[in-house]
């Protein structure tokens, strides 16, 4: 069923406000997918928080225009499912991934990833979803910032053990020799 003129623009606004809050995307082809496949996978981005979309080529070329992702419009060619990480950069990616995994899934073949303005190839599907999420990356900045802290006070800690060990190493010895 072909869509009007409204559906059209609609779909471009809505990819379009996704595509400008969005950290990284990624494109892949679902020729051979069954139904309920897509569905899964479908409702395995809405709990991970990445907006999925299957989208006419011509209407993601619009959609994308002056946002981040402008450079993947030579890669949209074929049957193409977006997706768009809304809360970490490597949410789309690690959701592909763990889709692709399952070998009854393997026909989805991603055909590029984009990030920072930048349109990279598949094989960067892999360190995308190695990303940390906000959490992760905070509780690793966290650990950075306190590492010193920790070392400090492990040091002004050692001071007073060490003169504990000394006068009870000395009156060891004294009553040894007494």
């Amino acid at each position: 069923m072909a869509l009007t003129l409204e559906e059209k623009k609609q779909i471009v606004s809505e990819v379009s406000a996704v595509a400008a809050s969005a950290h990284s995307a990624v494109a892949a082809e679902y020729r051979g997918l069954t139904v309920s496949q897509l569905t899964s996978l479908r409702k395995q981005a809405r709990e991970g928080g990445v907006y999925l979309r299957v989208v006419k080529n011509n209407l993601a070329k619009l959609a994308v225009r002056d946002t981040d992702f402008e450079c993947i419009q030579d890669g949209l060619v074929g049957p193409l499912v977006l997706a768009f990480s809304q809360e970490d950069p490597g949410s789309a990616a690690r959701l592909i991934k763990d889709f692709i995994k399952d070998k009854a899934n393997e026909k989805l073949e991603v055909k590029f990833v984009a990030v920072g303005g930048q349109m990279l190839p598949a094989s960067e599907l892999e360190r995308l979803s190695k990303m940390p999420t906000r959490d992760q990356a905070l509780a690793m900045l966290a650990g950075t910032l306190r590492a010193p802290l920790d070392k400090f006070a492990r040091t002004l800690n050692e001071v007073p053990g060490k003169l504990v060990r000394t006068l009870a190493a000395i009156r060891e010895q004294k009553e040894a020799s007494a």
